[in-house]
């Protein structure tokens, strides 16, 4: 079985063209180059946050790349908080929400296990 060649997405490269939340910017860096996974870079703006969403059937893996973020889930009830090293599981159906307090950016490299990134928004917990 012949492999897929090697493929590089540069800095330049990456786009604003992914599933979106208000109050969050999403560029994709690997979309619809793999059956199995995708790779985008979050950005959150200083006192922002997301709605609340889940990623339907897939799994997520956030890394912090710079600046101070959580991810709150659990109805609302439970705040992590990654700082720049960190990372995150969020399982797939997992309804969450991405905030930014801080004064400063905060930049993520979100990995998904599918072709292209799938984001639901939601009206609240628990309400599709």
């Amino acid at each position: 079985m012949m492999a897929a060649p090697v493929e590089v997405t540069k800095a330049s490269e990456v786009y604003i063209n992914t599933g979106q939340t208000e109050g969050m910017i999403r560029h994709g860096a690997i979309i619809d180059k793999s059956d199995k996974i995708c790779a985008s870079v979050m950005i959150a703006e200083p006192h922002s946050s997301s709605a609340i969403h889940h990623h339907g059937k897939q799994d997520t893996v956030v890394y912090c790349v710079r600046g101070r973020g959580a991810v709150v889930s659990e109805r609302g009830k439970k705040r992590q908080v990654l700082e720049k090293g960190d990372f995150a599981l969020i399982p797939a159906h997992a309804e969450h929400q991405e905030v930014n307090e801080g004064d400063e950016e905060v930049e993520w490299i979100i990995t998904r296990s599918g072709r292209v990134p799938v984001v639901e928004n939601l009206d609240g917990w628990g309400k599709s």
